[in-house]
């Protein structure tokens, strides 16, 4: 096999791009999602994420594979936090930054990071192999050019269990919530399997953003006008806006992605009757395959009561139902999922970490997290609302 280097997926090109990935159905492995954040500016110069796109070649130059990695000179964006690492590293007088990530720039969302026409999936055990060879590769760049580390972020985890396998390959732990659709009909048949004390308790949120005079309308990225995407942009900017913060996305990357790629786009509108009509209020944005639903993005111009539980996850749940979707990842952290029928998750990172004293040292660490994780899961997983079979 052979590799090579891309600063741009315009130097790639769609054709092969397309040939490496194949059938690939992750909307964060399509073209159009990568185009969309250089073309917005949301990556590039600036920013602090600069791309550096592996293409993996057989000896006859045809396309196998696809490795998105960004060059930082940050951690914002990433949501596996590192922050204590870089100051030790700092505290010691050794450089953290730049650093190299292999993730989905923005996106904590578990799935594929080796694109590739060969295990559109991810799930091929022939295939796995491609990982560690990527893993040696990208350890020899990082080498040549003396970065301190990469990170591997929200790997599958059949491919966090190949790289570890290395001593020199960190694993690292976290825990989400995520949705799983157990056959379920429809939302009364769903609520069914609900505790009689919780089946109360998520009827009555939802009947309260009703009372409110709160509706809600889902559309397709397709079916988005500029004035949606506007609204939306303004939502998502106010959700970052209350934190005193500025959001990491343009408005020209969500509206490009609702022309390229608007298929397998989800945005759920929140609106207040009023006597001139319905004003927008709140909104959220999803990506989608033909398995997952993957809730991204939301802000509110009002606050509503249970709103934001309305529009991010019983409106998700509902639109995998109604689509025959078998799994929703609603974003990071959030135990107030739990009682909506989120499940605890573990999510998995690699990391590689040039010093040998830090990289002892941040093993230790991940193994004294990783038991408190998994204590945290299984506590969590005690909250769920449903019955006991």
């Amino acid at each position: 096999m052979k590799a090579q280097w891309f600063t741009s997926v315009e130097d790639i090109g769609q054709d092969l791009w397309n040939k490496a990935i194949g059938e690939t159905k992750s909307p964060f492995a399509q073209f159009a999602f990568h185009h969309a954040l250089e073309k917005s500016q949301s990556i590039g110069d600036g920013t602090g994420w600069y791309p550096e796109y592996l293409l993996v070649m057989d000896e006859d130059d045809s396309p196998l594979a696809i490795a998105p990695t960004y060059l930082k000179t940050h951690s914002q964006g990433e949501f596996v936090f590192d922050w204590a690492w870089a100051d030790a590293f700092q505290r010691y007088g050794f450089r953290y930054y730049p650093k190299r990530v292999w993730a989905v720039p923005f996106s904590p969302v578990t799935g594929i990071r080796l694109f590739s026409h060969l295990d559109p999936k991810g799930d091929d055990a022939t295939f796995m192999h491609l990982y560690r060879t990527v893993a040696d590769v990208l350890t020899q760049a990082n080498q040549q050019r003396e970065f301190s580390s990469w990170h591997l972020l929200f790997t599958k985890p059949e491919h966090a269990t190949v790289l570890k396998q290395d001593e020199e390959y960190l694993e690292r732990i976290s825990c989400q919530f995520h949705w799983f659709n157990r056959n379920y009909r429809d939302m009364t048949d769903y609520f069914a399997h609900f505790s009689s004390r919780k089946r109360k308790a998520v009827r009555k949120e939802r009947d309260k953003v009703a009372a409110q005079g709160v509706t809600l309308k889902r559309k397709l990225g397709s079916e988005l006008s500029p004035a949606d995407i506007d609204f939306f942009y303004l939502c998502y900017q106010s959700t970052y806006a209350k934190r005193g913060q500025q959001g990491y996305l343009t408005r020209d990357f969500f509206a490009q992605l609702a022309e390229s790629m608007g298929e397998q786009i989800l945005l759920v509108q929140a609106y207040r009757k009023e006597e001139t009509g319905e004003n927008a209020i709140a909104a959220s944005w999803c990506f989608f395959d033909d398995h997952s639903l993957y809730g991204r993005y939301w802000g509110c111009m009002e606050e509503v009561d249970c709103l934001h539980f309305e529009a991010c996850y019983y409106q998700g749940i509902e639109f995998c139902l109604e689509k025959g979707l078998q799994h929703f990842d609603p974003g990071t952290q959030g135990e107030h999922k739990i009682a909506r029928g989120f499940e605890p998750v573990f999510s998995h990172s690699i990391h590689y970490i040039a010093h040998e004293g830090f990289r002892d040292a941040i093993a230790r660490f991940c193994e004294e997290e990783a038991q408190a994780v998994q204590e945290y899961h299984q506590e969590t997983h005690g909250l769920l609302p449903f019955k006991e079979s």
